[in-house]
């Protein structure tokens, strides 16, 4: 278990770890604690947020870093499987040919200009939130994001037999890892209902359809889920999220 929680970190952050020799039975329950980056990007967060308060910093330095946050616990790499689905949803061609554009390291500019228009967007959005009880429904939906993520790894159908995906789904306990997975999940959800009340209920509505959204595009562009997609998936749902919260907010500002 605990060298499965160190492949985890090892995997999908730039957190140091003890070194785990890269082998099945060290993996075999790391998708369950895949939430858990999103927990302690989570943290981050509000510790960035009272940070903020603390010195008198402006909604503006807190987005930026609020977004430098996430990108600096994960190193990138669901960003970098965004630009990669991007980059093959955007060339129309077969289901071969996204897969191979999305085993290419190179960026194209399809990529370019909707990652530069997901940060922007990001970045807008969390200089809305602006009470502590918003920054830790955001800060929830990091484990929650990360919970369907892994979820999806372990069921979904796999376009490709091999890749960074399947050498961690393969060897998993699909059981136990669902059900670590299932419980990380939970616990944001609850926490986004009691912090965020409306607010968390409609950040979970999105997550939700936005995870249908990429059930579909996985299975009808790909033939199934793959690392990238799994990325892919995270930054949408993750901004959704978002999004939801800040809308939602507003409403029952309005409404008051």
């Amino acid at each position: 278990m605990l060298k499965s929680l160190f492949s985890a970190f090892l995997m999908y952050s730039r957190i140091p770890m003890p070194h785990v020799e890269w082998k099945e039975e060290n993996r075999r329950y790391a998708l369950g604690f895949f939430p858990l980056v999103g927990a302690v990007t989570g943290l981050i967060l509000i510790l960035w947020r009272m940070i903020c308060s603390a010195l008198g910093l402006g909604q503006l330095v807190f987005a930026v870093g609020a977004v430098l946050v996430s990108i600096a616990v994960t190193g990138g790499i669901h960003l970098d499987g965004f630009c990669d689905v991007t980059d093959a949803l955007s060339s129309y061609g077969d289901r071969k040919k996204r897969l191979e554009i999305m085993s290419d390291p190179h960026i194209g500019s399809f990529a370019v200009i909707y990652l530069v228009g997901l940060l922007l967007v990001q970045t807008a959005l969390f200089t809305e939130i602006n009470t502590m009880s918003a920054v830790i429904t955001a800060a929830s939906s990091y484990v929650f994001s990360r919970g369907l993520s892994a979820l999806s790894a372990l069921y979904f159908r796999s376009a490709k037999k091999e890749g960074t995906l399947a050498s961690f789904v393969s060897p998993s306990h699909r059981n136990i890892s669902a059900f670590l997975a299932g419980l990380f999940l939970t616990a944001a959800a609850v926490l986004m209902l009691i912090f965020g009340k409306t607010a968390g209920l409609s950040a979970i509505s999105a997550a939700v359809l936005v995870f249908l959204f990429y059930r579909h595009t996985a299975y009808k562009h790909f033939g199934g889920t793959t690392g990238d997609l799994c990325g892919w998936f995270l930054q949408l749902c993750e901004v959704w999220m978002l999004a939801a919260i800040v809308i939602t907010s507003r409403i029952a500002e309005v409404l008051r």
